[in-house]
Protein backbone atom coordinates (compact mmCIF):
# COMPACT_ATOMS: atom_id res chain seq x y z
CA UNK A 1 0.00 0.00 0.00
CA UNK A 2 1.44 3.11 -0.99
CA UNK A 3 2.54 5.95 1.60
CA UNK A 4 1.43 9.93 1.42
CA UNK A 5 4.36 11.65 1.62
CA UNK A 6 5.10 13.54 4.45
CA UNK A 7 5.20 16.96 2.71
CA UNK A 8 2.03 16.27 1.40
CA UNK A 9 0.84 15.28 4.68
CA UNK A 10 1.90 18.82 6.10
CA UNK A 11 0.83 21.15 3.30
CA UNK A 12 -2.50 19.54 3.33
CA UNK A 13 -2.55 19.79 7.37
CA UNK A 14 -2.00 23.51 7.19
CA UNK A 15 -4.48 23.99 4.33
CA UNK A 16 -7.87 22.52 6.51
CA UNK A 17 -6.41 24.39 9.43
CA UNK A 18 -6.90 27.69 7.10
CA UNK A 19 -9.93 26.18 5.53
CA UNK A 20 -11.26 26.14 8.87
CA UNK A 21 -9.92 29.47 10.19
CA UNK A 22 -11.33 31.32 7.25
CA UNK A 23 -14.82 29.15 8.00
CA UNK A 24 -14.76 29.94 11.47
CA UNK A 25 -13.76 34.16 11.23
CA UNK A 26 -16.41 34.56 8.48
CA UNK A 27 -19.48 32.83 11.02
CA UNK A 28 -18.17 34.70 14.49
CA UNK A 29 -19.25 37.91 14.21
CA UNK A 30 -20.47 40.05 17.05
CA UNK A 31 -23.65 41.82 16.04
CA UNK A 32 -24.15 45.30 17.69
CA UNK A 33 -25.87 44.63 21.12
CA UNK A 34 -29.71 45.29 21.21
CA UNK A 35 -30.95 48.64 22.42
CA UNK A 36 -31.74 48.05 26.52
CA UNK A 37 -32.87 50.63 29.41
CA UNK A 38 -30.67 51.80 31.61
CA UNK A 39 -30.04 50.49 35.01
CA UNK A 40 -28.84 52.08 37.75
CA UNK A 41 -27.70 50.99 41.62
CA UNK A 42 -30.83 50.79 44.05
CA UNK A 43 -30.35 53.88 46.68
CA UNK A 44 -29.51 53.57 50.04
CA UNK A 45 -32.00 53.41 52.70
CA UNK A 46 -32.20 52.04 56.21
CA UNK A 47 -34.06 49.11 56.63
CA UNK A 48 -31.12 46.38 55.10
CA UNK A 49 -28.41 45.11 58.39
CA UNK A 50 -25.77 46.83 56.34
CA UNK A 51 -27.27 50.42 56.05
CA UNK A 52 -28.46 49.95 59.93
CA UNK A 53 -24.53 49.17 60.77
CA UNK A 54 -22.84 52.05 58.49
CA UNK A 55 -25.86 55.06 58.81
CA UNK A 56 -24.90 55.76 61.50
CA UNK A 57 -21.35 55.56 61.08
CA UNK A 58 -21.76 57.85 57.65
CA UNK A 59 -23.60 60.67 59.92
CA UNK A 60 -20.89 60.42 62.53
CA UNK A 61 -18.77 61.93 59.64
CA UNK A 62 -20.34 64.09 57.21
CA UNK A 63 -18.21 64.73 53.77
CA UNK A 64 -16.02 62.11 54.52
CA UNK A 65 -15.35 58.43 53.51
CA UNK A 66 -13.34 55.88 55.06
CA UNK A 67 -10.84 53.16 53.87
CA UNK A 68 -9.28 49.89 54.82
CA UNK A 69 -6.49 48.69 53.37
CA UNK A 70 -7.32 44.81 53.16
CA UNK A 71 -3.79 43.33 52.32
CA UNK A 72 -4.31 39.47 54.14
CA UNK A 73 -6.32 37.00 51.57
CA UNK A 74 -8.04 35.00 54.20
CA UNK A 75 -9.77 38.78 55.38
CA UNK A 76 -10.46 39.46 51.45
CA UNK A 77 -12.16 36.29 50.84
CA UNK A 78 -14.27 37.13 54.51
CA UNK A 79 -15.54 40.72 54.00
CA UNK A 80 -16.55 39.72 50.20
CA UNK A 81 -18.77 36.92 52.09
CA UNK A 82 -19.55 38.50 55.00
CA UNK A 83 -21.59 41.35 53.16
CA UNK A 84 -23.37 38.56 50.24
CA UNK A 85 -24.46 37.27 53.56
CA UNK A 86 -25.45 40.95 54.63
CA UNK A 87 -27.15 42.11 51.75
CA UNK A 88 -30.76 42.37 51.04
CA UNK A 89 -31.14 45.39 48.55
CA UNK A 90 -28.19 44.92 45.93
CA UNK A 91 -25.07 42.74 44.64
CA UNK A 92 -22.76 44.35 41.90
CA UNK A 93 -19.72 42.75 40.98
CA UNK A 94 -17.24 43.47 38.45
CA UNK A 95 -14.39 41.06 37.49
CA UNK A 96 -11.48 40.51 35.28
CA UNK A 97 -11.55 36.93 36.28
CA UNK A 98 -14.15 34.61 37.59
CA UNK A 99 -12.24 30.89 38.07
CA UNK A 100 -14.43 28.20 38.59
CA UNK A 101 -12.03 27.29 41.79
CA UNK A 102 -12.86 26.73 45.33
CA UNK A 103 -13.31 30.41 46.17
CA UNK A 104 -14.93 31.33 43.03
CA UNK A 105 -17.40 28.58 43.10
CA UNK A 106 -17.73 29.10 46.89
CA UNK A 107 -18.68 32.99 46.01
CA UNK A 108 -20.45 32.04 42.91
CA UNK A 109 -23.21 30.18 45.56
CA UNK A 110 -23.26 32.79 47.92
CA UNK A 111 -24.47 35.34 45.35
CA UNK A 112 -26.88 32.45 44.46
CA UNK A 113 -28.38 32.56 47.61
CA UNK A 114 -28.39 36.41 48.30
CA UNK A 115 -30.56 35.71 45.10
CA UNK A 116 -32.97 33.70 46.63
CA UNK A 117 -33.49 35.63 49.43
CA UNK A 118 -34.63 38.75 46.69
CA UNK A 119 -31.36 40.37 46.74
CA UNK A 120 -31.06 41.60 43.34
CA UNK A 121 -27.30 40.65 41.74
CA UNK A 122 -25.71 42.05 38.73
CA UNK A 123 -22.36 40.78 37.62
CA UNK A 124 -20.10 42.02 34.89
CA UNK A 125 -17.11 40.23 33.57
CA UNK A 126 -14.42 40.17 30.89
CA UNK A 127 -15.08 37.88 28.19
CA UNK A 128 -11.27 36.53 28.17
CA UNK A 129 -12.42 34.39 31.28
CA UNK A 130 -15.86 34.06 31.54
CA UNK A 131 -16.24 32.51 27.87
CA UNK A 132 -14.81 29.17 29.46
CA UNK A 133 -16.92 29.34 32.12
CA UNK A 134 -19.78 30.54 29.53
CA UNK A 135 -22.71 27.27 30.35
CA UNK A 136 -22.26 27.93 34.10
CA UNK A 137 -22.55 31.57 34.03
CA UNK A 138 -25.54 31.41 31.51
CA UNK A 139 -27.28 29.31 34.14
CA UNK A 140 -26.69 31.56 36.80
CA UNK A 141 -28.50 34.35 34.19
CA UNK A 142 -32.00 32.28 34.21
CA UNK A 143 -32.46 33.33 37.98
CA UNK A 144 -34.70 35.97 38.13
CA UNK A 145 -32.79 37.83 40.83
CA UNK A 146 -29.68 37.88 38.89
CA UNK A 147 -28.08 39.12 35.55
CA UNK A 148 -24.46 38.39 34.55
CA UNK A 149 -23.46 40.65 31.23
CA UNK A 150 -19.90 39.69 29.96
CA UNK A 151 -18.14 43.09 28.63
CA UNK A 152 -16.40 43.20 25.04
CA UNK A 153 -17.68 39.35 24.31
CA UNK A 154 -16.57 36.78 21.76
CA UNK A 155 -19.70 36.28 19.42
CA UNK A 156 -18.49 32.35 19.40
CA UNK A 157 -19.20 31.00 22.94
CA UNK A 158 -17.24 27.92 22.63
CA UNK A 159 -14.39 26.49 20.85
CA UNK A 160 -11.06 27.34 21.00
CA UNK A 161 -10.43 27.08 17.11
CA UNK A 162 -13.31 29.72 16.63
CA UNK A 163 -11.87 31.84 19.75
CA UNK A 164 -8.61 32.35 17.86
CA UNK A 165 -10.19 32.77 14.59
CA UNK A 166 -12.71 35.40 15.82
CA UNK A 167 -9.27 37.27 16.82
CA UNK A 168 -7.65 37.13 14.25
CA UNK A 169 -10.62 38.96 12.63
CA UNK A 170 -11.45 41.56 14.99
CA UNK A 171 -7.75 41.61 16.71
CA UNK A 172 -8.35 45.65 17.53
CA UNK A 173 -11.31 45.14 19.45
CA UNK A 174 -10.71 41.96 21.52
CA UNK A 175 -7.80 42.74 22.42
CA UNK A 176 -8.68 45.64 24.85
CA UNK A 177 -10.13 44.10 27.75
CA UNK A 178 -12.13 45.25 31.14
CA UNK A 179 -9.43 44.56 33.71
CA UNK A 180 -11.88 46.73 36.83
CA UNK A 181 -12.30 44.55 39.73
CA UNK A 182 -15.80 46.10 42.11
CA UNK A 183 -17.57 44.32 44.79
CA UNK A 184 -20.75 46.55 46.45
CA UNK A 185 -23.06 45.40 48.94
CA UNK A 186 -25.85 47.20 49.12
CA UNK A 187 -24.32 50.49 48.05
CA UNK A 188 -22.96 50.71 51.04
CA UNK A 189 -19.83 48.77 51.40
CA UNK A 190 -17.50 48.26 48.44
CA UNK A 191 -13.93 46.64 47.51
CA UNK A 192 -12.55 47.89 44.99
CA UNK A 193 -8.34 46.98 44.32
CA UNK A 194 -6.21 44.68 42.60
CA UNK A 195 -8.32 41.03 43.42
CA UNK A 196 -10.03 39.05 40.54
CA UNK A 197 -11.97 35.95 41.72
CA UNK A 198 -9.93 33.10 42.50
CA UNK A 199 -7.88 30.58 45.16
CA UNK A 200 -4.72 32.72 43.94
CA UNK A 201 -6.58 36.22 45.01
CA UNK A 202 -7.14 34.82 48.31
CA UNK A 203 -4.05 32.58 49.38
CA UNK A 204 -5.68 29.91 48.78
CA UNK A 205 -3.51 28.04 45.66
CA UNK A 206 -1.16 25.39 46.87
CA UNK A 207 0.72 26.58 44.12
CA UNK A 208 1.13 29.81 43.15
CA UNK A 209 -0.69 32.88 45.35
CA UNK A 210 -0.64 36.68 44.26
CA UNK A 211 0.59 38.92 46.72
CA UNK A 212 -2.44 41.72 46.37
CA UNK A 213 -4.14 44.60 48.06
CA UNK A 214 -8.01 45.73 47.56
CA UNK A 215 -9.41 49.24 49.90
CA UNK A 216 -12.57 48.51 51.68
CA UNK A 217 -14.60 51.53 51.98
CA UNK A 218 -17.92 52.61 52.92
CA UNK A 219 -19.32 56.50 52.11
CA UNK A 220 -19.65 58.72 49.38
CA UNK A 221 -16.93 57.10 48.15
CA UNK A 222 -19.31 53.91 48.13
CA UNK A 223 -21.87 55.89 45.87
CA UNK A 224 -19.28 56.65 42.98
CA UNK A 225 -18.24 53.12 42.95
CA UNK A 226 -21.78 52.43 41.96
CA UNK A 227 -22.21 54.82 39.45
CA UNK A 228 -19.36 53.71 37.74
CA UNK A 229 -20.29 50.14 37.92
CA UNK A 230 -23.77 51.57 36.31
CA UNK A 231 -21.74 53.25 32.91
CA UNK A 232 -20.12 49.88 32.51
CA UNK A 233 -23.22 47.65 32.96
CA UNK A 234 -25.19 50.15 30.56
CA UNK A 235 -22.17 50.43 27.91
CA UNK A 236 -23.00 48.97 24.44
CA UNK A 237 -19.73 46.73 25.10
CA UNK A 238 -21.51 44.71 27.99
CA UNK A 239 -23.90 42.45 26.51
CA UNK A 240 -26.27 40.23 28.44
CA UNK A 241 -25.62 36.39 28.13
CA UNK A 242 -29.71 35.89 27.40
CA UNK A 243 -28.10 38.46 24.47
CA UNK A 244 -24.73 36.36 23.91
CA UNK A 245 -26.52 32.71 24.38
CA UNK A 246 -30.20 32.09 25.19
CA UNK A 247 -30.60 28.71 24.80
CA UNK A 248 -27.94 27.91 27.78
CA UNK A 249 -29.76 30.58 29.93
CA UNK A 250 -32.58 28.09 31.38
CA UNK A 251 -33.79 27.23 34.89
CA UNK A 252 -33.70 23.87 34.05
CA UNK A 253 -29.72 24.03 33.90
CA UNK A 254 -29.83 26.60 36.94
CA UNK A 255 -31.26 23.45 38.64
CA UNK A 256 -28.52 21.35 37.27
CA UNK A 257 -25.82 23.68 38.33
CA UNK A 258 -27.58 24.69 42.25
CA UNK A 259 -26.89 21.46 43.65
CA UNK A 260 -23.40 21.18 42.35
CA UNK A 261 -22.49 24.88 43.92
CA UNK A 262 -23.69 23.37 47.24
CA UNK A 263 -22.03 20.37 47.34
CA UNK A 264 -18.69 22.51 45.87
CA UNK A 265 -19.21 24.76 49.51
CA UNK A 266 -20.19 21.67 51.57
CA UNK A 267 -16.53 20.19 50.89
CA UNK A 268 -15.15 23.85 51.74
CA UNK A 269 -17.26 23.09 55.35
CA UNK A 270 -13.51 22.37 57.02
CA UNK A 271 -11.72 24.44 55.24
CA UNK A 272 -9.52 27.57 56.90
CA UNK A 273 -11.86 29.44 54.95
CA UNK A 274 -15.38 28.54 56.64
CA UNK A 275 -13.20 28.50 59.92
CA UNK A 276 -12.65 32.02 59.14
CA UNK A 277 -16.05 33.23 58.29
CA UNK A 278 -17.10 31.60 62.15
CA UNK A 279 -14.82 32.81 63.92
CA UNK A 280 -13.70 36.50 62.07
CA UNK A 281 -17.02 38.95 62.32
CA UNK A 282 -14.84 41.79 60.17
CA UNK A 283 -17.97 44.15 59.75
CA UNK A 284 -19.35 43.86 63.47
CA UNK A 285 -16.05 44.82 64.49
CA UNK A 286 -16.17 47.71 62.07
CA UNK A 287 -19.09 49.32 63.38
CA UNK A 288 -18.12 48.57 66.88
CA UNK A 289 -14.32 50.60 66.37
CA UNK A 290 -12.51 47.03 66.32
CA UNK A 291 -11.68 46.75 62.97
CA UNK A 292 -10.06 49.87 62.16
CA UNK A 293 -10.90 52.25 59.33
CA UNK A 294 -9.60 55.50 58.32
CA UNK A 295 -11.85 58.66 57.66
CA UNK A 296 -10.59 61.01 54.87
CA UNK A 297 -12.00 64.01 53.60
CA UNK A 298 -9.95 64.05 50.45
CA UNK A 299 -10.69 61.27 48.11
CA UNK A 300 -11.88 60.41 44.53
CA UNK A 301 -12.88 56.99 42.87
CA UNK A 302 -11.38 57.27 38.93
CA UNK A 303 -12.59 55.00 36.27
CA UNK A 304 -11.44 55.06 32.23
CA UNK A 305 -14.35 55.36 30.17
CA UNK A 306 -15.90 51.88 29.55
CA UNK A 307 -15.67 53.96 25.58
CA UNK A 308 -12.38 52.96 25.77
CA UNK A 309 -12.33 49.87 23.67
CA UNK A 310 -13.76 51.17 20.36
CA UNK A 311 -11.58 54.72 20.94
CA UNK A 312 -8.85 55.32 18.74
CA UNK A 313 -5.38 54.80 19.42
CA UNK A 314 -3.98 57.37 21.67
CA UNK A 315 -6.79 59.58 22.55
CA UNK A 316 -5.98 60.95 25.64
CA UNK A 317 -9.82 60.29 26.80
CA UNK A 318 -8.59 56.08 27.17
CA UNK A 319 -6.09 57.22 29.38
CA UNK A 320 -8.19 58.68 32.67
CA UNK A 321 -6.38 56.73 35.08
CA UNK A 322 -3.24 57.43 33.91
CA UNK A 323 -3.80 61.10 34.03
CA UNK A 324 -5.25 60.93 37.29
CA UNK A 325 -1.97 59.26 38.51
CA UNK A 326 0.27 61.67 36.90
CA UNK A 327 0.39 64.84 38.49
CA UNK A 328 0.00 62.99 41.80
CA UNK A 329 3.71 61.76 40.99
CA UNK A 330 4.60 65.01 39.83
CA UNK A 331 3.49 66.28 43.74
CA UNK A 332 5.91 64.26 45.50
CA UNK A 333 8.50 66.45 48.12
CA UNK A 334 10.79 63.27 49.71
CA UNK A 335 9.56 59.64 48.03
CA UNK A 336 7.61 58.09 45.66
CA UNK A 337 7.06 54.63 46.05
CA UNK A 338 5.24 52.38 43.29
CA UNK A 339 3.89 48.52 42.98
CA UNK A 340 3.21 47.25 39.58
CA UNK A 341 3.41 43.37 39.18
CA UNK A 342 3.65 44.58 35.54
CA UNK A 343 6.19 47.87 34.90
CA UNK A 344 6.71 48.82 31.88
CA UNK A 345 7.03 52.12 31.91
CA UNK A 346 7.63 53.39 28.59
CA UNK A 347 9.51 56.16 27.56
CA UNK A 348 6.98 58.51 29.10
CA UNK A 349 6.93 56.82 32.52
CA UNK A 350 10.84 56.39 32.23
CA UNK A 351 10.97 60.23 31.33
CA UNK A 352 8.61 61.11 34.29
CA UNK A 353 10.00 59.03 37.19
CA UNK A 354 13.59 59.75 36.16
CA UNK A 355 12.59 63.44 35.79
CA UNK A 356 11.26 62.72 39.52
CA UNK A 357 14.90 61.00 40.79
CA UNK A 358 17.14 63.85 39.46
CA UNK A 359 15.18 66.32 41.20
CA UNK A 360 16.24 65.10 44.18
CA UNK A 361 13.11 63.00 45.52
CA UNK A 362 13.65 59.33 46.41
CA UNK A 363 11.57 57.29 43.84
CA UNK A 364 10.98 53.16 44.87
CA UNK A 365 9.74 50.58 42.70
CA UNK A 366 9.12 47.17 43.56
CA UNK A 367 8.15 44.84 40.73
CA UNK A 368 8.04 41.25 39.86
CA UNK A 369 11.43 39.61 39.47
CA UNK A 370 11.58 37.70 35.70
CA UNK A 371 11.16 33.99 37.76
CA UNK A 372 7.74 35.33 39.95
CA UNK A 373 6.44 37.26 36.99
CA UNK A 374 3.59 34.91 35.13
CA UNK A 375 3.83 36.67 32.27
CA UNK A 376 7.57 36.58 31.12
CA UNK A 377 7.32 38.71 28.48
CA UNK A 378 5.99 41.73 30.55
CA UNK A 379 9.51 41.12 32.18
CA UNK A 380 10.89 41.56 28.78
CA UNK A 381 9.69 44.60 28.37
CA UNK A 382 10.18 46.07 31.51
CA UNK A 383 13.99 45.19 31.29
CA UNK A 384 14.27 48.04 28.29
CA UNK A 385 13.92 50.52 30.89
CA UNK A 386 15.68 49.12 33.97
CA UNK A 387 19.34 50.28 33.16
CA UNK A 388 17.86 53.94 32.21
CA UNK A 389 16.20 54.28 35.68
CA UNK A 390 19.03 52.95 37.71
CA UNK A 391 21.23 55.67 35.97
CA UNK A 392 18.82 58.25 36.78
CA UNK A 393 18.79 56.83 40.96
CA UNK A 394 15.66 55.21 40.65
CA UNK A 395 15.85 52.45 42.99
CA UNK A 396 14.13 49.30 41.82
CA UNK A 397 13.18 46.23 43.99
CA UNK A 398 12.04 42.81 42.65
CA UNK A 399 10.20 40.05 43.97
CA UNK A 400 11.15 36.84 44.75
CA UNK A 401 8.76 33.75 44.08
CA UNK A 402 9.23 31.85 47.31
CA UNK A 403 8.54 32.59 50.94
CA UNK A 404 9.21 30.46 54.08
CA UNK A 405 5.72 31.38 55.91
CA UNK A 406 3.21 28.53 56.50
CA UNK A 407 0.93 30.90 58.29
CA UNK A 408 -2.82 30.39 57.13
CA UNK A 409 -3.06 34.26 56.82
CA UNK A 410 0.34 35.03 55.67
CA UNK A 411 0.67 37.98 53.84
CA UNK A 412 2.62 35.99 51.04
CA UNK A 413 0.05 32.81 51.55
CA UNK A 414 2.04 29.59 52.48
CA UNK A 415 3.42 28.53 48.65
CA UNK A 416 4.82 30.67 45.68
CA UNK A 417 4.56 34.28 45.64
CA UNK A 418 3.38 36.53 42.68
CA UNK A 419 3.14 40.64 42.98
CA UNK A 420 -0.46 40.98 41.86
CA UNK A 421 -0.64 44.59 43.98
CA UNK A 422 -1.31 48.20 42.08
CA UNK A 423 -0.63 50.69 44.46
CA UNK A 424 1.31 53.99 44.86
CA UNK A 425 2.09 56.50 47.90
CA UNK A 426 3.28 59.76 47.62
CA UNK A 427 5.62 61.62 50.85
CA UNK A 428 3.19 59.58 53.68
CA UNK A 429 0.38 61.79 52.69
CA UNK A 430 -1.52 60.35 49.83
CA UNK A 431 -1.79 57.01 48.04
CA UNK A 432 -3.65 55.20 45.00
CA UNK A 433 -4.66 51.40 45.38
CA UNK A 434 -6.94 50.58 42.11
CA UNK A 435 -6.64 48.02 38.88
CA UNK A 436 -3.85 49.40 37.18
CA UNK A 437 -0.54 48.76 36.15
CA UNK A 438 1.97 50.82 35.08
CA UNK A 439 2.44 49.80 31.58
CA UNK A 440 1.02 50.71 27.91
CA UNK A 441 -1.98 47.92 28.34
CA UNK A 442 -3.35 49.69 31.33
CA UNK A 443 -2.61 53.36 29.82
CA UNK A 444 -4.36 52.65 26.34
CA UNK A 445 -5.69 49.07 25.86
CA UNK A 446 -7.46 47.54 29.27
CA UNK A 447 -10.35 49.58 31.23
CA UNK A 448 -9.15 50.61 34.58
CA UNK A 449 -10.14 51.97 37.95
CA UNK A 450 -8.46 52.63 41.10
CA UNK A 451 -9.06 55.02 44.43
CA UNK A 452 -7.03 58.26 45.29
CA UNK A 453 -7.12 58.77 49.22
CA UNK A 454 -5.50 61.75 50.81
CA UNK A 455 -4.44 60.41 54.72
CA UNK A 456 -1.32 60.25 56.21
CA UNK A 457 -1.80 56.60 58.26
CA UNK A 458 -3.13 54.72 54.92
CA UNK A 459 -0.14 56.26 53.09
CA UNK A 460 2.59 55.03 55.97
CA UNK A 461 0.79 52.02 56.11
CA UNK A 462 1.61 51.50 52.35
CA UNK A 463 4.83 53.08 53.33
CA UNK A 464 5.31 50.12 55.21
CA UNK A 465 4.21 47.27 53.56
CA UNK A 466 6.20 48.72 50.29
CA UNK A 467 8.93 47.99 53.29
CA UNK A 468 8.45 44.92 54.29
CA UNK A 469 7.99 43.58 50.61
CA UNK A 470 11.18 44.82 49.53
CA UNK A 471 13.25 43.73 52.27
CA UNK A 472 16.29 41.13 51.55
CA UNK A 473 13.65 37.97 52.51
CA UNK A 474 11.03 38.83 50.04
CA UNK A 475 12.91 40.79 47.46
CA UNK A 476 16.00 41.48 45.23
CA UNK A 477 17.66 44.85 45.03
CA UNK A 478 19.00 45.67 41.66
CA UNK A 479 21.84 48.16 41.89
CA UNK A 480 24.28 49.31 38.11
CA UNK A 481 28.00 49.51 39.26
CA UNK A 482 30.03 50.53 36.17
CA UNK A 483 27.48 49.65 33.73
CA UNK A 484 27.00 46.50 34.80
CA UNK A 485 23.51 44.97 36.66
CA UNK A 486 23.42 43.00 40.14
CA UNK A 487 20.80 41.77 42.27
CA UNK A 488 21.18 41.84 45.57
CA UNK A 489 19.01 40.39 49.12
CA UNK A 490 21.76 41.35 51.41
CA UNK A 491 23.10 37.84 51.86
CA UNK A 492 24.46 37.32 48.22
CA UNK A 493 25.18 38.85 45.36
CA UNK A 494 23.90 37.94 41.79
CA UNK A 495 25.37 39.14 38.52
CA UNK A 496 22.21 37.96 35.91
CA UNK A 497 18.63 37.32 36.55
CA UNK A 498 18.25 35.03 39.42
CA UNK A 499 16.65 31.74 39.29
CA UNK A 500 15.20 32.02 35.62
CA UNK A 501 15.10 28.93 33.57
CA UNK A 502 16.17 29.65 29.76
CA UNK A 503 13.00 29.15 28.73
CA UNK A 504 11.66 32.17 30.81
CA UNK A 505 14.75 34.03 29.75
CA UNK A 506 14.17 33.42 25.84
CA UNK A 507 10.74 34.78 26.67
CA UNK A 508 11.96 37.86 28.02
CA UNK A 509 14.40 38.41 25.32
CA UNK A 510 11.78 37.79 22.30
CA UNK A 511 9.28 40.11 23.86
CA UNK A 512 12.07 42.89 24.20
CA UNK A 513 13.81 41.93 20.81
CA UNK A 514 10.27 42.66 19.03
CA UNK A 515 9.85 45.68 20.80
CA UNK A 516 6.01 44.32 21.87
CA UNK A 517 5.90 47.17 24.55
CA UNK A 518 2.50 48.42 23.35
CA UNK A 519 1.26 45.20 23.79
CA UNK A 520 2.26 44.71 27.41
Amino acid sequence: MSRTPLHIKRFSAVLIAVVLLTYFAACAQLEPRPELPDETTLAIAEDTPLDRAIAALEARHPDESAFRLVVEGMEAFVVRVQTARMARRSLDVQSYIWHADLTGLYFANELLLAADRGVKVRVLLDDVDARRNNDAIAALSAHPNIEVRTFNPFASRQGTLSMISEGMRSFSRINRRMHNKSWIADNRLAIVGGRNIGDEYFSASDEVNFVDLDFAMIGPVVRQASASFDRYWNSSAAYPMQVLDPDKVSREALDVLRPKLAAQASRATYSPYAQALRTNDAIRRMVEGDWPVHWARTYRFVADDPNKVTMQERDAQRAKVSAALIPMAHTAQSRLSIISPYFVPGDGGTELLSGVARAGRDVRVLTNSLIANDVAAVHGGYSRYRKPLLEAGVHLWELKPLTESKSEASFFGSSGASLHTKALAVDGRALFVGSYNLDPRSAWLNCEQGVLVENDALAQQLERIFQKQTGGENAWRVDLEEGKMSWSDGEERLEKEPHASWGRRFQAWFARALHLDAQL
